[in-house]
């Protein structure tokens, strides 16, 4: 009992980093646009975000129940220990990698993948549950970015035919303040969604240790993540924060509050429907409509196709490494 409470102590611990990680990594999703539109000191606009995802994480458990119980079925893992330890070293890796990279990755498919990664060493390939990583992971993959981008699109030609006649000067000023309210927006939505993933992949691990028998989410666990990410978000990610605000698309006030908000309204439609989309991937592709609907000569195309392609590896890179611990755990003998 006493080995038993100290593995599944450092589990937690382990989930929070990541969880840090993930608030460090993605605060740009929020940020970026009112930081790189100098709307906001990078200092204020941190704060805010790191305040403001605290407060989404505590706004539903929708996504949570996802990821605890629909990516591997946890009566198929029940007493695997180093199932979700395995996992979040995957998870862990990538986002430390791509961080460093400055590379916007997905954290939350990376959790995904390291999910798998880890139930596919343990119990083969029958142990992830294909049906629900299909509806509430694969359709939100590929949907949630073209939402991004439609929206995005959409709401910066409507914004365009509103102001047409007014002066580039009087609209930026103008959305200079209303860009403050949309990345408010984001980061509040971007805490609803990101930091359910880990309530999730703690409560799985409680069930797999048997703590508890169902996926209802401790109080104590919405706390711990929301802290968590609030304290990551703190950090900040500048480098990504450069590449979102800059790289992309030469963003002004404007566009920064339609990505902002085209992205925030595809966050928390997924969030509703407990799909752990990224935050990262739907921010970006709205980014890019945004610049789209301008002209299409206007996106650097070629650091988007980087972004897909880092997207793309996200989920095989994160399960590759999940397996490879899992495989070098259970040598070790460790639970």
């Amino acid at each position: 009992m006493h080995e038993f409470s100290l593995l599944l102590a450092f589990i937690v611990l382990v989930a929070l980093v990541f969880d840090f990680t993930n608030g460090a990594h993605d605060s740009a999703n929020a940020i970026a646009t009112v930081v790189s539109t100098k709307v906001l000191s990078p200092r204020t606009a941190v704060l805010m975000a790191a305040a403001l995802n605290l407060l989404g994480a505590f706004l539903g458990t929708e996504v949570a129940q996802t990821v605890g119980s629909g990516i591997v079925n946890p009566a198929m893992v029940t007493g695997c220990r180093i199932l979700v330890l395995s996992a979040l070293f995957g998870a862990i890796f990538w986002n430390l990698l791509t961080w460093w990279l400055g590379i916007p990755s997905s954290s939350s498919h990376a959790l995904i993948g390291g999910l798998m990664g880890a139930a596919v060493a343990y119990g083969g390939w029958d142990a992830p549950s294909y049906a629900s990583i299909l509806k509430k992971v694969v359709l939100p993959l590929v949907l949630s970015p073209l939402a991004g981008f439609a929206c995005g699109y959409l709401i910066m030609v409507a914004l365009t035919w509103m102001f047409v006649k007014a002066h580039p000067h009087t609209v930026n000023t103008a959305f200079k303040k209303l860009q403050i309210l949309s990345s408010a927006f984001m980061a509040t939505s971007h805490g609803l969604n990101d930091a359910q993933k880990t309530m999730g992949i703690i409560t799985l691990a409680l069930v797999i240790f048997g703590v508890q028998e169902g996926v209802a989410i401790p109080f104590w666990v919405k706390l711990s993540c929301a802290l968590a990410m609030g304290l990551g978000t703190a950090m900040g990610g500048w480098k990504i924060v450069k590449t979102m605000g800059h790289k992309i698309f030469k963003l002004e006030p404007v566009h920064g509050f339609a990505a902002e908000t085209a992205a925030s309204a595809v966050i928390l439609g997924a969030s509703a429907m407990g799909a752990p989309i990224s935050t990262t991937h739907t921010i970006s592709t709205a980014v890019i409509g945004v610049g789209a609907s301008k002209r299409f000569s206007a996106v650097r195309w070629g650091v988007a196709g980087n972004l897909v392609v880092a997207w793309v590896l996200t989920i095989p890179a994160s399960g590759l490494v999940a397996a490879l611990c899992f495989v070098l755990l259970d040598l070790l003998g460790i639970g």
